[in-house]
């Protein structure tokens, strides 16, 4: 897939210049110092020739037509060229020439001909408004970025020109290999997810890293990511996702799913490494493409200096990294070959005097305990340390073991050689322990993915029949929102249990319905227009007799009329109360990028100010759900706590799977809210006791 962009066996430069800083003359001289082994052709009507190369006037010109054309004309043209590559069969152009999307409304139509151009004539397009594209293992370099990086199993994306000149920049300079580098640019044509699809199967990548800032089609990436991930891993830091742009909703679901939150989930889904920062993506590309992964999920420290061994193990602590608890046996190997003040129980001190002897004394016992899966080695440059030494022994170690080794040997111009050394030994060096803690916590959740089997998300047989009648049948009554009864009846065709209950309009009818399921009834104001009823007071909790309820019925409907006017009341919604549990949420806001995006956590009332909650794609397993519940930090509270009974947490995690496939199954659902969703002690269940739907009638006509 894509052998044209990343082997071609010939490539032509249209707008190739014969003029020094010209983008045309950087790009043709790139493909040369590069040193592609076929024919490169540069395409100019006005230059007889380039560097001594001879240059033809037109693509039809040439002795054949390339596999590859990267063109750097001025935008204008540039449809013309990609409508002459598809008359020749070119399958692959890079467009570098900016003036398109990103220039306003008249670039923008010229890159939809371009694009339509290109699809008419079977051509894929790599930009336009690009840097271009770099090939390490075809020694290809058709960009206008200066120098080319050293081979090896990273494979780069970014959506950033700029940044995709700094990874290069720091690819040289640390001597990291990488695969191929893709400078996406405006992505007319070819996106991220085309590059995922191609990096899954090509054997020199094993490494692949994404700089993000939006995705083309979110739930095709997130697919294509998965796929990729059970096989290599992807790290990917996107940027842009402050809530500042997030549309406005009007359900509690809505107003904390903000466009990182979408994002964090749809990593999450496919198992996608993120980095919170540039430093943290270079960090952890470097483990992955240097070291194997954790066999185990226990960590050795090593040091000669005990504060930064303290740092490690504070790290380790933040972000989920267990420090190895050793054998007996590990300690008193260390014991008899360690001096009798050194730290033997993990991390291990060395003391500031260890000399390479005793580091790979130390070392060699560590690795050998059946606890350890990964190494950390710190070193502090101290009078008389011998940096280059200790790098030697570490890399000797590491390569005999095979064990994941990471390490830090603090200072600078102290330690220059020994990181070097290090480097040759593909061992990644961090300048502080903290760095390589969140580097290694990384690999092991990597690890941690693949060894775990992929949940498979159940079928739930809902009445889809009776769920279709509401949505289209009227059962909104011209309103965007569902509310009271027929929102429960929404609920209960999927299995989510609601209390009994009906609507009435009037007290008369308010009464039959309580008398017919029992007192205490709750009373709730009947209204497509109030969507948060317990804000203006209209609900009435825990109404006793006729008398209460005659009462209730008034005062809801009189806070409703006065709080909000033009709301269209319909009466009130009766209600059988739900036993004494605890409240929590279940709710989706539809991602216009991802899909159904859903959410549990505390609920009531203040479910917006306390924001415990937590989010995930659609759809969700039992295991997911399950999960979704331990995350919340009050979730001590759902499990029991100080004497008080559990809930029931597999009545909830029901609950939510069967949300999940209601959403699913109706795509005009874009937003859902069961607040409160009353969880039951242990063994009995859980109640939907109030349920709120927002309907698209434009994804019901569709």
């Amino acid at each position: 897939m894509l052998e044209g962009f990343f082997k071609p066996r010939s490539v032509a430069v249209v707008g190739a210049a014969r003029e020094e800083g010209k983008v045309g003359h950087i790009v043709f001289d790139n493909l040369l110092s590069a040193g592609f082994i076929g024919p490169v052709y540069p395409v100019n009507p006005r230059a007889a020739e380039i560097h001594g190369h001879a240059t033809y006037p037109t693509l039809a010109s040439l002795p054949r037509p390339p596999d590859l054309a990267v063109i750097v004309v001025p935008a204008a043209s540039v449809l013309n060229v990609v409508e002459e590559c598809g008359r020749l069969g070119v399958p692959a152009a890079v467009v570098i020439s900016a003036g398109f999307k990103e220039s306003g409304p008249e670039g923008g139509a010229l890159e939809r001909d371009l694009v339509r151009a290109a699809r008419a004539g079977g051509v894929r397009i790599l930009g336009p408004n690009c840097l271009g594209l770099i090939s390490t293992a075809a020694s290809l370099n058709a960009s206008f970025a200066r120098g080319m990086p050293p081979a090896g199993s990273i494979s780069f994306m970014s959506q950033s020109g700029a940044l995709g000149t700094a990874i290069l920049d720091w690819a040289q300079g640390r001597g990291v290999g990488l695969a191929d580098f893709v400078s996406l640019g405006n992505k007319a044509d070819l996106d991220e997810t085309d590059l995922l699809r191609a990096w899954r199967d090509e054997e020199d990548t094993n490494v692949v890293v994404a700089y993000l800032e939006s995705v083309a089609d979110g739930r095709s990436f997130v697919e294509a990511a998965a796929d990729l991930v059970a096989v290599k891993p992807l790290l990917a830091l996107k940027s842009g996702t402050s809530d500042a742009g997030a549309r406005a909703v009007s359900s509690h679901t809505g107003s904390l799913a903000g466009s990182r939150t979408a994002y964090d989930a749809a990593f999450l889904k496919a198992g996608v490494i993120q980095a919170g920062s540039v430093q943290e993506l270079f960090d952890h590309a470097l483990g992955f493409a240097t070291q194997p992964l954790p066999s185990s999920r226990g960590v050795a420290i090593l040091t000669n200096a005990g504060g930064p061994a303290v740092m490690a193990t504070d790290a380790c602590d933040r972000v989920g990294v267990a420090v190895a608890s050793l054998d007996h046996s590990t300690i008193d190997t260390l014991r008899a070959s360690l001096p009798p003040a050194a730290a033997l129980y993990n991390p291990v001190d060395v003391l500031g005097d260890a000399g390479p002897e005793r580091y790979a004394a130390a070392a060699e016992a560590l690795v050998a305990d059946d606890d350890v899966g990964a190494l950390l080695v710190i070193l502090t440059p101290q009078a008389m340390t011998d940096a280059p030494g200790t790098a030697r022994a570490v890399s000797r170690v590491a390569r005999e073991s095979g064990i994941t080794t990471l390490t830090c040997f603090m200072g600078d111009p102290s330690v220059e050689e020994a990181r070097a050394l290090l480097r040759d030994a593909g061992i990644p060096d961090f300048p502080f322990p903290e760095r390589a803690v969140a580097t290694l916590a990384a690999m092991q959740r990597y690890r941690d993915h693949l060894v775990e089997p992929r949940p498979e998300e159940p079928a739930v047989a809902g009445d889809k029949e009776a769920v279709r009648a509401v949505l289209s049948g009227g059962g909104t009554d011209g309103h965007s929102f569902i509310t009271g009864e027929t929102a429960a009846s929404v609920a209960a065709a999927y299995g989510i249990p609601v209390p009994e209950g009906a609507a009435a309009a009037d007290v008369g009818e308010a009464t039959r319905v309580a008398e017919r399921i029992g007192y205490p009834v709750a009373v709730k104001v009947d209204s497509p227009d109030i969507l948060h009823k317990s804000d203006i007071g209209g609900i009435r909790l825990g109404v006793a007799d006729a008398e209460e309820l005659a009462e209730a019925y008034e005062d809801v409907l009189a806070r409703a009329q006065r709080h909000m006017r033009e709301a269209v009341v319909r009466g009130v919604h009766v209600q059988r109360m739900t036993p004494p549990g605890r409240e929590v949420i279940i709710g989706v806001n539809r991602d216009p990028q991802f899909g159904p995006l859903l959410m549990f956590g505390l609920g009531g009332i203040y479910v917006e100010v306390l924001r415990d909650v937590t989010f995930r794609l659609c759809p969700v397993s039992i295991r997911d759900a399950h999960r979704m519940i331990s995350e919340i930090r009050a979730f001590g509270l759902l499990r029991g706590a100080r004497g008080e009974p559990p809930a029931d947490l597999d009545a909830i995690a029901e609950a939510i799977v069967r949300v999940s496939a209601l959403v699913m199954d109706f795509p005009e659902i874009v937003e859902l809210d069961i607040n409160p969703l009353m969880a039951l002690p242990k063994g009995s269940g859980a109640v939907a006791a109030d349920v709120r739907i927002g309907v698209s009638t434009e994804e019901a006509a569709g």
